[in-house]
């Protein structure tokens, strides 16, 4: 069935959902305020005891199913769960992509790997952060990466190369991209990739090597060097070559959870700016009765509430089975977008005390730009929609 032909019954949220879930999101985010988050950036340091309490709280087991130990919560009331840290000040990518690599191994994995690995995910005594794609001569050209595993009886022997893999030294699993058949033996490029589940505990010192990565925001990022890694074939999901549709699966749920952090960070910028500008008094009154100030801050809102609406749909579609490749990049887009704008709305009237750190403005100035760039460039999206959905010639 075609979304965007046919009649569906799938209902879109107004208003403030999942009211609970909002309330006890903040609740824990009242414990974590500006100053916390000045003093990890400040150390380059990773929000252990934010990351904890969300775990202690359930939240990072949101989509895990009930069976393994997790809530078993559909992907809108996830995002709620970002969208909620993010709009409080929090940075909850410290810890989001244990949600959306979720996806990979919950359609994918065998039933023993779930039973092995997500009960422990879910109770916090296991981290799965870690999501192993991105490599330095390859980027979003992902079908042309070199990493390569080779069959050796019961293992398989790996060799590569990662960077911008976050939360790897704070992660006791990682999911692995790799190339098990060469590029040139294929017939699509699609084919040949597979995904392997990493045990970095395991792995560190026999093969793997993880180097921390210094970044402009505190991402906790790094670069991964793997050296005749040996991993178990038991650990391969969803078999052999089919790891480019294990992935794929993922990114339509990675870009509508992201999303919801974007939507957060410009609800924290529009609500900052529109304070801000109501105390602040300059030539005797105060700077939000001057149009220059005020009307960027409002549109800001206007395309947040636009691109909210965009992403209410796309979770929408996706969790009633519908296709919502175009809704999630569009989603992705939009909030993107509108948290950006947001950001320099808010910089510009803080003027010179957006660049004092106590304000925390710059701080999420900086965080907010990486959604322009990551999970997925904004104009690579661009690139998709021009080719998948207005049917241009592909552009790359």
């Amino acid at each position: 069935m075609n979304a965007r032909t046919a009649s569906t019954e799938v209902s879109v949220p107004l208003g403030e959902d999942f009211p609970e879930i909002r309330d006890s999101v903040r609740r824990i985010c009242a414990d974590f305020p500006g100053a916390y988050w000045r003093d990890l950036d400040e150390r380059e340091a990773y929000p252990t005891e934010f990351v904890n309490a969300l775990t202690q709280a359930g939240y990072l087991a949101a989509l895990i199913p009930e069976e393994y130990g997790g809530a078993g919560l559909p992907l809108r009331p996830a995002g709620v769960v970002l969208e909620e840290c993010h709009a409080a000040g929090c940075y909850a990518a410290a810890a989001h992509a244990q949600m959306y690599t979720m996806g990979s191994v919950l359609r994918h994995g065998s039933p023993e790997q779930k039973a092995r690995y997500l009960p422990r995910i879910a109770s916090g005594e296991l981290r799965l952060q870690a999501f192993g794609v991105s490599e330095p001569t390859t980027g979003t050209d992902t079908t042309k990466l070199k990493t390569r595993a080779v069959r050796d009886g019961d293992h398989y022997v790996i060799n590569g190369q990662k960077v911008w893999t976050s939360r790897a030294l704070h992660s006791d699993l990682m999911l692995l991209l790799v190339r098990t058949t060469p590029l040139e033996r294929v017939t699509k490029k699609t084919e040949g990739l597979s995904v392997f589940l990493v045990d970095i505990r395991e792995s560190l010192g026999k093969g793997l090597e993880i180097r921390p990565l210094k970044a402009m925001i505190n991402h906790n990022t790094t670069e991964v060097f793997i050296e005749n890694l040996r991993v178990p074939a038991e650990n391969l999901i969803g078999g052999e070559g089919k790891g480019f549709r294990c992935i794929l699966d993922s990114m339509n749920a990675e870009r509508i959870l992201v999303s919801h952090e974007s939507i957060g960070d410009a609800r924290w910028f529009t609500r900052t700016a529109s304070k801000y500008a109501c105390e602040r008094i300059v030539f005797d009154r105060p700077i939000g009765q001057n149009q220059g100030i005020q009307f960027p801050i409002a549109r800001a809102y206007a395309e947040m509430q636009a691109a909210d609406m965009m992403l209410r749909k796309a979770a929408a579609l996706y969790q009633a089975g519908l296709p919502c490749g175009e809704d999630a990049n569009l989603a992705k887009l939009l909030s993107a977008d509108a948290a950006w704008h947001a950001a320099e709305a808010c910089m510009q009237t803080h003027g010179g005390f957006g660049y004092a750190r106590e304000y925390d403005v710059e701080r999420r100035w900086r965080e907010a730009r990486i959604q322009q760039i990551a999970p997925v460039s904004t104009n690579l999206i661009l690139a998709y929609i021009g080719e998948h959905v207005l049917g241009m010639p592909r552009s790359y």
